[in-house]
């Protein structure tokens, strides 16, 4: 059997207008070829659909019922073309995005997330907190469409942008005897104790603010933590001094401050990150072009305030 679906459509129009020639005309071809086809499309079927007079054109039982199975294949066609154009379009599917815990205090990755969202409502956004290294595999893998994650070294497999550099600031307790300053330097923090990242925990920030920190002496770490929230907590506390990026400034806390640091490379990058090997959806595609115009909005806003200054 060979039935191809332009037969079912002659077929509809027939039994629509249950006249050959009004059916050749809606269909734009002549009657012969019309009548030939359908003449084919009951011999594939083995039964006769149309009950045929000089006068007149009635369907048969066996016509009456292939009628309401051809207009749901066609129906069922139709509706799969438009899924499979949707998703070619990035209107629905599925977007996989890592990112480190900073990521959503920055004012272009929300502000995207949320038009995403609004806009493509039928696209299953699926975010995954993660630190920096805990996101290369799933990336390389594919597990993963785009990545948020601190500057750090990457393999070959995958390519990134810069959306954000930005300043990074230091956190010290109230009554710290620098809480007074207006800005402090590095020389002056690695003086302090420290409440940082375990570097089991694979942060990009670890080996960032570390080398940062080194060429004015080894800090003293007296306290190692997995998340950029606890080490917020106890400096807060009192058990130390660190050192995170201005994205987390919107925490503020009555027992500690955040300060300005004087040197110019105290600053930090946060990436976006995909696979070179692996196809991008259309989806990750419009995502990827949405935080990268809402980031240069957001660089040139920030360039004009401090001119402005």
């Amino acid at each position: 059997m060979n039935i191809e679906l332009r037969h079912l459509r002659y077929f509809v129009a027939v039994a629509e207008e249950l006249h050959f020639g009004r059916a050749a005309a809606r269909l734009n071809i002549s009657q012969p070829p019309l009548s030939q086809q359908i003449q084919i499309l009951e011999q594939q079927i083995g039964a006769r659909l149309f009950a045929r007079t000089n006068r007149s054109v009635s369907m048969t039982a066996a016509g009456k019922q292939f009628l309401n199975d051809a207009r749901q294949i066609l129906m069922q066609v139709e509706e799969a073309a438009a899924r499979a154009a949707r998703l070619h379009h990035g209107e629905t599917g599925e977007l996989r995005i890592g990112f480190t815990s900073s990521a959503p205090f920055i004012q272009a990755v929300s502000d995207t997330l949320s038009r995403f969202r609004r806009q493509y409502p039928d696209v299953h956004l699926q975010t995954r907190e993660s630190n920096t290294r805990e996101q290369i595999a799933p990336l390389n893998e594919g597990a993963l469409d785009l990545g948020l994650m601190r500057k750090t070294q990457l393999p070959d497999t995958l390519d990134w942008q810069v959306i954000l550099r930005e300043p990074l600031l230091a956190m010290v307790p109230r009554d710290h005897r620098l809480a007074q300053c207006d800005a402090v330097t590095l020389a002056e923090l690695v003086q302090e104790p420290l409440v940082f990242f375990d570097p089991r925990v694979g942060t990009g920030l670890y080996d960032d603010i570390l080398g940062l920190l080194r060429p004015y002496g080894a800090p003293i770490i007296t306290q190692e933590v997995g998340e950029a929230m606890t080490i917020i907590g106890l400096v807060s506390a009192g058990l130390g001094v660190s050192i995170l990026p201005a994205s987390f400034k919107k925490v503020q806390l009555n027992e500690m401050r955040w300060l300005p640091i004087a040197d110019e490379e105290a600053v930090s990058e946060m990436w976006l990150v995909w696979s070179r090997h692996h196809e991008q959806t259309q989806a990750a595609q419009r995502f990827r072009e949405q935080l990268l115009a809402a980031a240069s909005v957001d660089f040139f806003a920030e360039k004009a305030r401090k001119n402005v200054r």
